[in-house]
Formats: structure tokens, C-alpha cells, sequence
């Protein structure tokens, strides 16, 4: 598979090590970056979401496009100037690169993005959630919602679009696992709130691999769960990751009330419950190297 891929936020936990997979593949690689500085191997073009500004030559190049931009959901506390953050940094960017492929001469046959399982809402308790599902209607379902519609637009243009709806990410580079981690290496981790709240995760490799099937299978479109196929409760993980670093968990489970006071309205994405299903991908053809939690652990913390 040799292309011309063109990545936002490429130099995010998720951007970097797709770029190190499509380099692997003979693919070239671009970052649209608010950052001037060089990655290896990777061309740079400025753009600016919130100012509206993109060097059209990078749109000009590409081949494909894979949008991964977007404030960190779980990086700060959800004021009111950081949940606005959060949605601009979405909807303003996939906005841009509509008006840019509208406008620009270009050879973008597939335009894939990241969306989030978010979409279905906080806490849908026991309820297995496919890609009918209906949405929810708290602040990250509005938010997916509200990003989703932004890209939509692209498949009028006639180019293949694919959302990938991502879970939990698990990486050893950073995001969910390093934090819940963290307390457990100390001798201080413990579930969250009841516990028995469904975690729906997937590995970065499986993610990224998930992301190059999608590019180099045409017949995939539309929006697809990006999940692993065993979703684990909270104390599930939670004990999985001790197990793994060979860690005692001597605490009883963190209180909800603790959790909201300690991180305010953010507590709702750890506190609720989403079982998500991955059978739509799976149908499609990819098959997971991690499907099962405990091996994805052993990968990335043994």
C-alpha cells in the first residue's frame, strides 16, 4: 500500500503510531500541525482550525485523509472555556477540511475520522450499543454528535468516509492505562464508584490496524465501533492491571462522591457504563491481534 496520507493530530498518542505503521508500509506521510516542528520522516503543513487557515497544497497532495484532531476529553477539568475547547476543536477542523476539499483541485479518494463511542451516551447500564443505536444526550454525546455531523458532509463530495467510533484506549505510551496505572504501582489502586460498569477498550495497535483496513478496503464505509471484542467491567481492568504488575489491590473501590468532587463533571465518562459491540468491523473482515483484556495488558505492561 503505497499513498499519500495526509493526518491531523498526528503527533497524539493515536497519530504517532499509525504514522509509524503507514512509514512501515512504504506510505508517505503528512501532518496538517499548528506546530512547525519537524517529525521524522513526515512533511509538515501549517493550519489553524480556529483562525480557518490550511495550506491547500497539503490537501493537493493527499491521497487519503485521516482526521484525528481534537482537544483531550480527559486532559482537564471541564470548565465552561474547556468544554467549548473540547467541541471547537472538533467541529472547526472538520469543517475546514470540507471548505478545503470543496474548493482545493485534489485526489482524495478516502477521508477517515475519529469519533468516540461517547456518542451513545455516559451510562447505558447493560444495554449492548451497536451503530443503530440511538444517541445520548449528555455533554460527550452532544459533542460526537456535533462532530459526526461536521465530516458527514465529506461523503456529498463523493469521497469514501469512515468514522471510527473509539473506546478506551489502551497504549503504554500515555491516556487511560497510564493513569489507572499509576495508583495501582503505588499500592493504591482500586476500582471506581460500584465497579461493575463496562469499559469498552481497545489496544493502539488494534486501533491503528483498524484505521489502515479501513483505508486499504474499499468496501468499508460509514461508521464503525472501534472497540475490542470483550469489553471488561471497571474492576475487571482494574484487577487486570494489578495482576500484570504483580500488585496487591488492599482498597475498597473509589466512591462515586469522591470521584465527583475530586474531577467534577468529567467523573460521568468513568463513573458510567457502556458496552459496546465490535461485531459491525469484525463482519467486515478485520480480526484483532487483542481481543481479550489480558493479554492487551501483558502486552503494554509486562
Amino acid at each position: 500500500m503505497s499513498q499519500k496520507v495526509l493526518i491531523t493530530g498526528g503527533t497524539g498518542l493515536i497519530g504517532s503510531r499509525l504514522t509509524e505503521m503507514l512509514l512501515e508500509k512504504g506510505c508517505e506521510v503528512a501532518y496538517l500541525s499548528r506546530r512547525a516542528s519537524e517529525a521524522r520522516g513526515v512533511k509538515m503543513y501549517p493550519w489553524d482550525p480556529a483562525k480557518g487557515s490550511l495550506a491547500e497544497e497539503a490537501i493537493r497532495g493527499a491521497d487519503s485523509i485521516i482526521h484525528l484532531a481534537g482537544a483531550g476529553v480527559a486532559d482537564e477539568r471541564w470548565t465552561a472555556g474547556r468544554k467549548k475547547e473540547i467541541l471547537e476543536s472538533r467541529t472547526q477542523s472538520s469543517r475546514l477540511l470540507y471548505e478545503a476539499l470543496q474548493r482545493t483541485p485534489h485526489r482524495v479518494k478516502t477521508f477517515l475520522s475519529a469519533s468516540a463511542i461517547g456518542m451513545y451516551g455516559a451510562d447505558r447500564g447493560e444495554e449492548l450499543l451497536t451503530e443503530t443505536s440511538p444517541a445520548g444526550d449528555d455533554f460527550l454525546a452532544e459533542v460526537t454528535k456535533a462532530w459526526e455531523g461536521a465530516v458527514q458532509p465529506v461523503a456529498g463530495l463523493g469521497i469514501r468516509t469512515v468514522l471510527l467510533r473509539i473506546g478506551i484506549v489502551l497504549s503504554e505510551k500515555g491516556g487511560a492505562l497510564a493513569k489507572m496505572a499509576q495508583p495501582v504501582r503505588l499500592g493504591a489502586g482500586a476500582p471506581l464508584g460500584s465497579g461493575k460498569q463496562w469499559v469498552s477498550w481497545i489496544h493502539v495497535d488494534d486501533l491503528c490496524r483498524m484505521f489502515l483496513y479501513a483505508l486499504e478496503n474499499p468496501e468499508v464505509q460509514g461508521a464503525y465501533n472501534a472497540v475490542a471484542p470483550e469489553p471488561a467491567t471497571n474492576e475487571a481492568l482494574t484487577k487486570g492491571i494489578a495482576e500484570v504488575l504483580g500488585k496487591p489491590l488492599f482498597l475498597p473501590n473509589v466512591p462515586a462522591f469522591a470521584l465527583k468532587l475530586a474531577i467534577g463533571e468529567m467523573a460521568v465518562s468513568v463513573l458510567g457504563s457502556a458496552k459496546v459491540s465490535s461485531q459491525k468491523i469484525t463482519r467486515a473482515g478485520f480480526t484483532y491481534q487483542y481481543p481479550g483484556l489480558n493479554p492487551a495488558l501483558r502486552h503494554l505492561l509486562g
